[in-house]
């Protein structure tokens, strides 16, 4: 348990505000963790951020890099400004790291295999990088917690089943037991090293427990979620079993259970979904909250807390997941087993409030609860993370949180493994930036791509392809902060049925309270890139088809984006087609009223890496205005710009005539707005609306959540002149 005070001058500022100030945890940095990668090695490789710790002053984390077999240094004197301190080579994988002083304690895998499991503690000094001491394990750890008098480290020894063996289920045996190792003056002492039995405990597979999280209270007693068990067990300081008891189930209502289906639809149940958590902190001496993510037959996406003795005080139930979902951030590709998968948490008092630090793996958030009444934990706020949150540490005497993200997609092209920084500050909260709380039900969104703004100031937007089951335009009221989603408009047939599988890039209003909508095909999908009429309920009156002209020349890549000039739609094309020089592409025209096509062709960036190509197109005033963007993310980004043509230049020529190129001039390079977030640079900046009195908003897609952090950034970017 952390009860710290905060001490730190910046900290104490916080508190001097007074009882009425606006106190929000808010991103002020990223760290990669490829940066800690010496000179002249591959930064290719794969890396990772697991567990983190931080030194006793504040000023370096510890993290576990499973891939590289190390741990990562940060020194984050400046919080702001992380700079890398180098990565120590533990012979091994670790697990886990809990520190005392300038110390860091390692719990390393070092196994053969599952039936032949080891497994070793290191001590590394913090400053020099030393490994300072090794005691053997016995088995393969998973956790570690140290008491606050920093004379003893507790590790959980899981010694994990193998899922391909038998039918992947407990008992495999050897069994699981829990280690305590005596520290003094941040030495280990080996020879204190005591093994705890916690076998013939729980109701499932009793002979062969899996200690999975561990944690220790003011009063040196130690819980321990055991995942697989179902089965939490509370030991004094002196190893003595005290309590155990079943973590239990819960009746889920009102959840999204069917994974995969492009489709957000929060409508069905899960009765007796066992708990099975994973992370646990105590709250104060007598109060236990869990994380429940699930692993064999539960996973109750719930957050619960327990007295000590097992009696069960509070359970979010499904709850736990609306802020998650209003923030566009659910999973819907793990509907059917975990849902957003509560995993590691961290509990810590900063000035009076006890606040409890919730990561969610599936939809990469950080859910902050104030838990200082411990049997009444209140939501305070939505935190964007790295993919897939692992673990966090709160530095309370800095106002600080830290939280280590493991994903590392390099393999895809994707962004790195990273540790975020949060600070407790007297402001708002930055995020989310977009959000549907408010609704009359709960709403689920994402994959947000074109968008217009209507007469009244009032915003549309649409979902693309990932949610191709459920077409749907947002309407958005962006004078709120943060803005708010106020209705979900689903598109659909004539006959009432979901427009199915339409990939909707733009949107543009028709001048009589409904839509036109540009939607990119797929002809490995057999469908087709159209257009289609919408009125203001999402019936689809019209559907237009591609001219042979173009659909001779079709590729994936299709139209990004539709406005509207009088009678003539005119849609931007992402990317070259068959019949477009290189590094151009066409803006496209149809008049309404003749069904003539046309086009103009328009010059893009030469890519340093991957591809350039259009995301949106809005007519205001004398200008067209264009997204322009790269497909790169985080340190490789260079293009995502909004640039503006003349509207006397927008002249169609004859489909299959020589196209007139357009001329373009720079308007706004939207990555120092993407660096404000204090995260990494996103790569689908796809929306762009500009209301009558020439307001301009953009937002990004956030891709589902399917390999991505899920945010979505939504902002102004002021007048366009």
């Amino acid at each position: 348990m952390k009860k710290h005070l905060l001490l730190a001058a910046s900290a104490l500022a916080i508190t001097a505000t007074g009882a009425n100030a606006e106190l929000n945890f808010n991103r002020i940095a990223a760290f990669a963790t490829p940066d800690n990668m010496a000179e002249g090695e591959d930064r290719a490789r794969e890396t990772s951020a697991e567990i983190i710790g931080a030194s006793a002053d504040g000023m370096t984390l510890v993290y576990t890099d499973s891939p590289l077999g190390v741990v990562g240094l940060i020194d984050i004197t400046d919080p702001k400004n992380p700079q890398p301190k180098g990565n120590v080579d533990v012979a091994g994988e670790p697990t886990s790291v809990t520190v005392i002083g300038n110390t860091a304690f390692v719990a390393v895998n070092t196994s053969e295999s599952y039936v032949e499991p080891s497994g070793k503690l290191l001590s590394v000094d913090l400053a020099t990088g030393e490994i300072t001491g090794e005691c053997d394990l016995g088995g393969q750890p998973d956790s570690t917690a140290h008491n606050d008098e920093g004379t003893m480290v507790a590790i959980a020894i899981e010694n994990e089943r193998d899922e391909e063996a038998g039918d992947g289920r407990v008992g495999q045996l050897p069994a699981g037991y829990m280690v305590t190792v005596g520290v003094k003056d941040e030495a280990l002492t080996c020879d204190s090293l005591k093994k705890i039995d916690v076998t013939g405990l729980a109701e499932i597979a009793p002979e062969d427990p899996e200690p999975e999280f561990v944690d220790i209270n003011a009063l040196g007693e130690m819980a321990v979620t055991m995942q697989e068990n179902n089965h939490i067990v509370v030991m004094d300081k002196d190893g003595n079993v005290t309590a155990h008891f079943s973590a239990g189930s819960v009746d889920l209502d009102n959840i999204d259970a069917t994974d995969e289906r492009a489709a957000l639809l929060f409508t069905e149940s899960q009765p007796g979904r066992l708990r099975e958590p994973d992370g646990l902190q105590w709250i104060d001496n007598d109060h236990i909250m869990i994380a429940n993510e699930g692993d064999m037959d539960g996973g109750s996406r719930s957050v619960t807390v327990f007295n000590k003795d097992g009696t069960l005080v509070w359970e979010s139930g499904a709850a736990f997941e609306h802020p998650i979902i209003q923030a566009g951030h659910y999973p819907d590709k793990r509907s059917d087993a975990k849902g957003v998968e509560p995993e590691g948490m961290e509990v810590a008092t900063f000035g009076d409030t006890t606040y409890a630090f919730i990561l969610s793996e599936r939809s990469s958030t950080v859910s902050v609860y104030d838990v200082t009444d411990a049997e009444n934990p209140v939501f305070k706020q939505l935190l964007p993370s790295g993919i897939s949150p692992e673990g966090a540490i709160a530095i309370p005497e800095r106002g600080l949180l830290a939280t280590a993200n493991e994903l590392d997609l390099i393999e895809d092209g994707g962004t790195r493994a990273h540790v975020m920084l949060y600070e407790l500050q007297d402001a708002p909260a930055a995020y989310p930036t977009l959000t549907s709380e408010g609704m009359d039900e709960i709403t689920g969104w994402g994959a947000n791509s074109g968008m217009v703004a209507d007469e009244d100031g009032m915003i549309y937007a649409v979902n693309d392809s990932f949610y191709g089951y459920q077409p749907t335009i947002f309407k958005i009221d962006p004078t709120q902060t943060p803005a708010k989603i106020v209705d979900a408009i689903r598109v659909v047939r004539t006959n009432g049925d979901a427009a199915q599988k339409l990939d909707m890039e733009g949107i543009t209003l028709d001048g009589e309270g409904g839509f036109w909508v540009a939607s990119e095909g797929r002809t490995d999908r057999v469908t087709p890139h159209a257009l289609y009429h919408v009125n203001a309920k999402g019936v689809i009156k019209d559907e237009v088809g591609l001219p042979a002209e173009l659909l001779n020349n079709e590729v994936r890549f299709g139209f990004e984006g539709i406005t509207k000039v009088d009678d003539t739609l005119w849609m931007a094309v992402q990317r070259e087609w068959k019949d477009d020089p290189k590094n151009t592409v066409k803006l496209v025209a149809y008049n309404i009223e003749t069904g003539e096509w046309g086009a103009v062709r328009y010059e893009k960036a030469a890519p340093d890496t991957g591809w350039t190509g259009l995301s949106e197109i809005v007519a205001h005033g004398d200008w067209f205005y264009v997204i322009e963007r790269d497909n790169q993310i985080g340190a490789a980004a260079k293009i995502k710009k909004i640039y503006r043509i003349p509207a006397s230049e927008m002249v169609p020529a004859p489909l299959g005539d020589e196209l007139p190129v357009v001329s373009k001039e720079e308007v706004r390079d939207l990555i120092p707005d993407l660096k404000s977030w204090n995260g990494y640079v996103v790569d689908k900046v796809e929306g762009l609306a500009i209301t009558q009195d020439g307001e301009m908003f953009v937002s990004t897609d956030n891709d589902g959540v399917d390999d991505s952090s899920g945010e979505t950034f939504f902002w102004s970017i002021g007048k366009a002149e």
